[in-house]
């Protein structure tokens, strides 16, 4: 503890050196990050013990060194671990732009059936079937073929053609639906993707905010009481001369 000498000297409680007594600085008076940056190299010091300014304006700067070197790690570690929330909470999907495509052979014809069934080619070559077996019943059989005026088999053609078109069609709008099912769901997955990035961006921001201004705080405080024990010092050695 304090063993003070004739001279007006004390022992420091750290280095167990000799210093003037106007450089002694209590335990009690040093910020709580100070006495932690000490603690670490003397885990025995605590509020009641003392120590010379020399000594403690060492401990301040090594904070102050330690609190800018953790303010530039602090972007790398919020990266790391809003990359760890998005991976662990499963809710984003790994590969949102492909849509899986598992369909069956009858499935398959479905899609091509209705694709040519909806086309202008399919029309063409309808019509032209129309206009051709008119044209050979009444002009080249004169009426008298397989199928004369008013066409009776071809109606009959006409409505089996539409009773299994339209099943098939049904079929294909189906899969058509789950295709957008699918999509909209990837769509949904990415925009919350979006959605945990901003929210995550924002708490980062004001997360660097907060303490960048506790830091430059503590870091004015800091050095505002090693102004005014270097005053005190100047002071008190005026004083003695």
């Amino acid at each position: 503890m304090v063993q003070c000498t004739a001279m007006q000297n004390f022992i420091s409680d750290i280095s167990h050196k000799t210093f003037s007594v106007t450089e002694r600085v209590s335990g009690k008076s040093i910020r709580n990050g100070v006495l932690k940056e000490i603690q670490k190299d003397h885990p025995e010091f605590n509020e009641s013990h003392f120590i010379a300014v020399a000594e403690l304006n060492y401990y301040r700067q090594l904070y102050i060194q330690n609190l800018l070197a953790k303010e530039v790690g602090t972007l790398t570690e919020l990266e790391h671990t809003v990359l760890d929330n998005i991976n662990q909470n499963h809710l984003i999907a790994d590969e949102a732009s492909d849509v899986k495509n598992e369909a069956t052979r009858g499935q398959r014809w479905a899609d091509r059936i209705a694709s040519f069934g909806g086309s202008w080619r399919f029309i063409g070559f309808f019509g032209l079937f129309l206009i051709s077996w008119m044209i050979l019943n009444i002009v080249a059989l004169h009426n008298k073929g397989f199928d004369p005026y008013p066409f009776i088999l071809l109606n009959l053609l006409l409505s089996c053609l539409a009773a299994i078109q339209a099943p098939v069609i049904m079929m294909s709008q189906n899969r058509q639906e789950e295709k957008d099912r699918d999509r909209a769901k990837n769509d949904y997955m990415v925009n919350l993707k979006s959605e945990l990035e901003i929210r995550m961006l924002h708490e980062k921001i004001d997360h660097l905010i907060i303490h960048q201004q506790e830091s430059l705080i503590e870091i004015q405080q800091m050095q505002a009481d090693a102004m005014r024990d270097f005053i005190d010092e100047l002071n008190a050695r005026s004083n003695a001369a």
